[in-house]
């Protein structure tokens, strides 16, 4: 008697792709990354009031957004403070120095990359970092 041919996708194969989407899409989840934070409802410093009288913006949150133009770190000191050149309504930029505090260390921060940072303005009128998205 003749063997009838096998017309249809065995099981275990239906199985194994099943499976192996899944690792697929939590594994590529994982390799992404959290979604970045918005800073929607964040008002935007008024740089010229910043550089006017830092300390009244104390206790506020905002948002600067800037190009770094350069890092500095203490080998003393677990922050490292970063000076953003912010477009100024005059011929020349502004600059704002911004504290970065030890839990944004990981963010790899680079020279004349543009991000925006979310602040918390401390007692002293010192920008301290509350949140940091590139651009």
């Amino acid at each position: 008697m003749a063997r009838r041919a096998s017309s249809g996708i065995s099981p275990a194969l239906l199985i194994g792709i099943a499976v192996f989407v899944a690792v697929a899409f939590f594994g590529g989840r994982a390799f992404m990354g959290k979604k970045k934070e918005s800073f929607a409802g964040t008002s935007t410093m008024d740089v010229k009031d910043f550089l006017d009288n830092g300390n009244s913006l104390r206790d506020n949150e905002y948002v600067i957004e800037g190009v770094v133009d350069e890092k500095y770190t203490r080998d003393w000191s677990p922050n490292q403070v970063v000076s953003l050149e912010i477009k100024g309504s005059g011929e020349f930029p502004d600059y704002v120095g911004v504290e970065i505090p030890p839990e944004f260390l990981k963010v790899n921060i680079e020279r004349k990359q543009r991000y925006a940072i979310k602040v918390k303005v401390r007692q002293g009128g010192i920008p301290v970092a509350t949140g940091i998205n590139r651009l």
